[in-house]
């Protein structure tokens, strides 16, 4: 009998071992798996309960994700981006400051060994990153990576067993459903907030000017214009989830969550003339947030693939001069040579009607989707060209950022001491690939001169100085030397087709 139970015991115990074993060996790396793998593998945050009215009771969503929503302080060093409260105002144009100083914003735990979702203008240029977590331990993080282009960041601390908040569906939200806002706003403690959607896809021209704050001109120019992101960069996406729940400054990073307590979005701005709620708020939707945050894992970068146009949306100009009969979708106004449009057969002048059976009416329906597929994937594009409807597949490609600093030689970089940067010459393919007639890269910037302080970053380009074109180093240096008075006009492109002037403090070199 003894014998018996002695083999029983023995063959449990190897039973286990080998099951533990083989989950370990199955068990998916950070890398492979990506935020959505390790949610599938852990995740253990139950079910929210529902109320005797038949509806999901907000105490429950709340109370699932709330310990899983971390306040996140950082502390910058004598030059840095942006304050917190900066990317929120963006109708008021609000000086920069560049002094030490310490910010906060909030941040989503994703996966039990401490994965952390927040925005890139919560962490950028930080010094240092520390996570409060709702037990008040305060742990450092570091950066796995950062995409000022959809304001998105990924943070990592080293700690176990931590709640965390599952992934919902950002494509099927609604407009009018209820969504809960949960952070760390105005130094407060984590605080909940209610509304519904109030839109989806919204475009605010926030995020296509390098984290520039404009001001409430620009922002009603863009509007005017309709001129988009990717017609400017084939960057920056903005499909924003708008919210009338209350969103301050310091809920950059945290949680929009559904009733049934799963992300849908990551609070990231809000309109407002004094700073503060008025209202509409903004969150990047989770789908396109999972896309990036699973490169970051893998890559530590983001690996995007576009359709290499640019393109505008149709106005009430359009409709007798195009002789259309509605004006839903997108007209292309170039296709870059060699890319995935040009090798589909898209052509200036064509209208952009679907996107893989979806229907566009707005440059965000185009931006999301191209935005959560990666470099080799297909789309299927519905194109009107001579009042005949076509579809054409076309593969994603990815724009090298090199090649479109690509210098002539290296040794046509220099130093220009007043300004605080270097700067290097660019060959005409480069100028083309980035819309510029003329300029010289960005080479490198001096922490706490000139160019620093007004956000001015490697890889953008100046284009002008006083009115004066540049196409080298030398140029530049020719151009500041005309310069007289107290400013110098300074003009960049910081993006593919589009141009900022500004003055800069004219310092004797």
């Amino acid at each position: 009998m003894k014998k018996v139970i002695g083999i029983s015991l023995l063959a449990a115990f190897v039973g286990g071992a080998a099951a533990i074993g083989g989950y370990k060996l199955l068990e998916p790396s950070a890398g492979s798996a990506g935020i959505t793998g390790l949610q599938n593998t852990y995740f253990a945050n139950g079910t929210p309960r529902v109320s005797s009215t038949g509806a999901v009771d907000f105490v429950d969503a709340a109370a699932i994700v709330s310990p899983a929503v971390v306040n996140i302080n950082t502390t910058f060093g004598e030059s840095s981006s942006r304050d917190e409260m900066s990317i929120f105002d963006f109708f008021n144009d609000r000086n920069i400051r560049r002094s030490p100083r310490s910010a906060s914003g909030s941040g989503v735990i994703l996966t039990s060994d401490g994965y952390i979702a927040t925005n890139n203008h919560v962490v950028d240029k930080a010094s240092k990153i520390e996570v409060i977590l709702t037990d008040k331990r305060k742990v450092v993080a570091k950066v796995v990576g950062k995409d000022p282009n959809t304001d998105l960041a990924l943070l990592k601390i080293e700690e176990k067993n931590l709640p965390f908040v599952k992934l919902g569906n950002s494509d099927a939200v609604q407009v009018g459903e209820w969504v809960l806002a949960i952070g760390f706003p105005l130094n407060l403690q984590t605080t909940v907030t209610a509304g519904i959607v109030s839109a989806k896809a919204r475009n605010i021209g926030i995020l296509n000017q390098n984290q520039r704050t404009p001001t409430f001109e620009e922002m009603q120019e863009y509007r005017r214009s309709g001129v988009l992101p990717e017609a400017r960069t084939n960057a920056s996406i903005e499909s924003f989830i708008q919210t009338d729940a209350a969103i301050n400054p310091g809920n950059s990073g945290g949680a929009l969550i559904n009733v049934n307590g799963e992300l849908i979005g990551i609070n990231t701005a809000i309109a407002s003339n004094t700073g503060f709620n008025e209202g509409y708020g903004f969150a990047i939707p989770v789908n396109l947030a999972k896309k990036i945050l699973d490169d970051f894992m893998k890559y530590g970068e983001v690996k995007r693939g576009y359709i290499g146009i640019t393109f505008k949306p149709l106005d009430a100009g359009d409709r007798d001069s195009l002789k259309l009969d509605d004006l839903n979708g997108l007209l292309v106004n170039s296709v870059v040579a060699g890319g995935g449009g040009d090798k589909a057969g898209i052509r200036k002048g064509d209208i952009i009607k679907k996107i893989d059976g979806k229907a566009i009416f707005d440059s965000p329906d185009l931006q999301e989707r191209v935005g959560v597929l990666s470099p080799g994937d297909k789309v299927t594009l519905s194109i009107l060209r001579d009042n005949q409807l076509k579809n054409v597949v076309v593969t994603l490609q990815e724009l090298k950022q090199e090649a479109e600093t690509k210098v002539a030689s290296n040794k046509s970089a220099i130093s220009i001491e007043s300004l605080g940067a270097t700067f290097r010459t660019m060959t005409d393919a480069a100028k083309a690939q980035r819309g510029v007639r003329n300029g010289v890269v960005v080479e490198s910037v001096v922490r706490g001169k000139i160019l620093d302080n007004y956000g001015i970053e490697k890889g953008m380009i100046v284009t002008h100085i006083n009115d004066i074109p540049v196409n080298s180093p030398k140029e530049i240096e020719e151009a500041l030397k005309k310069s007289s008075g107290e400013y110098v006009s300074v003009t960049t492109s910081p993006e593919r087709g589009s141009t900022f002037k500004f003055a800069v403090p004219n310092v004797k070199r």
